[in-house]
């Protein structure tokens, strides 16, 4: 009996002794846990797929063992895995199977790229594309209809194949006389809510579809991808660029199940929190009737937002404003989707548990949407407490409306490189005035109160988190310009824009217990850098390279 005894005290040993030994330990280097207390440490040690331990080298070395995987950083910095805070997953995925078109810096160029594009494609076959801008192009075509480009000279170059080329914002598209033959648009067509078909003095359609008015073309594009391909191409550029987990803003049915067949293929490598898209009312009924989904397949997956849309994009001038565009007089944007259907939605949400998010972009918007959320908070004060509703984008407030962020405790969901990008042409939109004292206004909306959660909008941007960070702290667009910055009073600092990516944005998911932090227990999704982006001087910071993503403990992506 004695030796039994002996037999199950050695074991028990042995047991606890190889259960606190390490799976990895991660050395030497710049820590930043985004934890207050215990900030800067230059070790950390994982098991199981969670954080075990952190400190230094001398006191995580008792945790190695002939079985643990060293890491040494060499001075590198690691931070909390980052979080794309308003992201399309399974549109970053497509568009990596479609003409680019981010870079064309004229209509002409645009114009070879598609060329070149049929040369390679069969007759009748959908030419498809995304990333133009015109307000980008160094060259202005020479017909332009309300600030747009017509379709003459692409459908020159087109006959026999259809093009749908959507604006970089995707609030607009732009479409070819064939695409428009399948359509069945014409002179007379018209468009009502929520949308524009854009039109010559003549009154022909110029190929320009705006917001809501895109369906009547895109209901016929061949989107017929590789459902498995766009995950992997998906995963493969959130990996390259850090991104450990994501949240998704509007996920269809058809996405979600793309999502949810990659995690039983076990090709899901992101963590992802899903949006519920609310143009599809079927859907959200559905989820109405189940609940929000929390923590799925390891907390890879994670369903309990609805994801409204409220007005368009300062690019197509689809914002819905409080005065007139500056560059479009008498035209103020629109509503894409009814204030009784934010009030609606936003009600059963919280009924139902569910986060409301909802895109709002033009000041009247903004407005709008605080409206509807301070109603339904008053109306379901006992369901309100920590409802954490967020706008996303909150790109133009009138400045009456900044502090109702903090007031009603609505997150704001911004993307520092829209500022980057958009600044140089959208005081064209809005007049320095309304620019000066309400747009990208960070500053403003922290200071009263607000916690703010940065993204990229991918594929609208490229998800390179870097470049986010370094408009988020210089306010410059990636070029260096002007000197110090569009509005610098508006700046973040580096550990505001940071946690913007990190803590900020797990509260925003309801996750900040799990991730956002380097802390014990937490899952051990890193992001490491090959310089220290907190310290190297502002002109260095886009020169950072992600050299290791390690999601759940494992290293996902390592720079060649």
């Amino acid at each position: 009996m004695k030796k039994y005894l002996l037999l199950i005290i050695i074991s028990l040993g042995f047991f606890a002794c190889t259960s606190k030994k390490a799976d990895m330990i991660i050395y030497n280097g710049n820590i930043y846990t985004v934890n207050d207390l215990n900030p800067i440490v230059s070790a950390v040690a994982v098991k199981d797929g969670k954080i075990l331990d952190l400190g230094d080298w001398q006191k995580l070395k008792r945790y190695k063992s002939d079985r643990t995987d060293l890491i040494d950083l060499e001075g590198k910095t690691l931070t909390p895995g980052l979080i794309e805070g308003h992201g399309h997953f399974t549109g970053l995925g497509e568009s990596k199977l479609n003409l680019d078109l981010s870079s064309v810096k004229s209509y002409d160029e645009l114009i070879s790229v598609v060329e070149s594009a049929i040369k390679n494609a069969q007759e009748g076959e959908w030419i498809i594309g995304r990333g133009w801008h015109q307000d980008k192009w160094a060259l202005k075509p020479e017909k332009i209809v309300r600030g747009f480009q017509t379709h003459e000279k692409l459908s020159e170059i087109s006959k026999n194949n259809p093009v749908w080329l959507r604006h970089a914002s995707g609030h607009a598209s732009f479409g070819n006389q064939k695409a428009m033959e399948i359509a069945g648009i014409s002179k007379e067509t018209e468009f009502g809510f929520g949308g524009e078909i854009i039109k010559d003095l003549s009154g022909n359609p110029t190929g320009i579809f705006n917001e809501r008015a895109q369906y009547l073309i895109s209901q016929y594009v061949d989107k017929s991808n590789d459902s498995s391909k766009v995950i992997k191409l998906a995963v493969e550029e959130c990996l390259k660029n850090g991104i450990t987990s994501f949240q998704d803003a509007g996920t269809s049915r058809k996405s979600l199940k793309m999502i949810r067949d990659a995690i039983k293929d076990n090709e899901l490598k992101v963590r992802i929190y899903s949006m519920l898209t609310s143009r599809d009312e079927s859907l959200l009924e559905e989820w109405y009737q189940k609940g929000p989904a929390i923590g799925l397949a390891d907390d890879y997956l994670t369903i309990r937002s609805i994801k409204l849309n409220a007005d368009g994009a300062l690019g197509s001038r689809g914002a819905w404003l409080l005065d007139e565009y500056t560059d479009r007089p008498g035209h103020f944007g629109m509503a894409t989707q009814p204030m009784k259907y934010v009030y609606d939605v936003s009600k059963k949400g919280i009924q139902n548990g569910f986060q409301v998010n909802t895109h709002a972009i033009g000041d009247r918007t903004n407005r709008e949407v605080l409206d509807q959320y301070e109603k339904v908070f008053l109306e379901y004060n006992d369901l309100s407490f920590d409802h954490r509703w967020r706008i996303e984008h909150a790109q133009h407030v009138d400045p009456i409306d900044i502090p109702r962020f903090g007031k009603l405790g609505v997150i704001a969901s911004i993307q520092g490189i829209h500022m980057s990008s958009d600044r140089p042409w959208a005081i064209d939109r809005l007049g320095e005035k309304r620019i000066t004292e309400g747009a990208y206004a960070w500053r403003d909306l922290i200071n009263n109160g607000a916690v703010l959660v940065n993204g990229s909008d991918v594929p609208v941007e490229p998800i390179n988190p870097i470049a986010c960070f370094y408009a988020s702290v210089s306010r410059k667009t990636l070029s260096g310009s002007p000197d110090n910055g569009y509005e610098p009073r508006q700046k973040m600092t580096r550990m505001e824009a940071l946690k913007s990516y990190t803590i900020n944005a797990a509260y925003g998911a309801f996750e900040e217990d799990i991730k956002g932090t380097v802390e014990i227990g937490k899952y051990a999704d890193f992001t490491v850098f090959s310089q220290n982006i907190m310290t190297v001087p502002e002109s260095e910071i886009l020169k950072t390279k992600v050299t290791h993503t390690i999601v759940n403990g494992k290293v996902e992506y390592k720079l060649n």
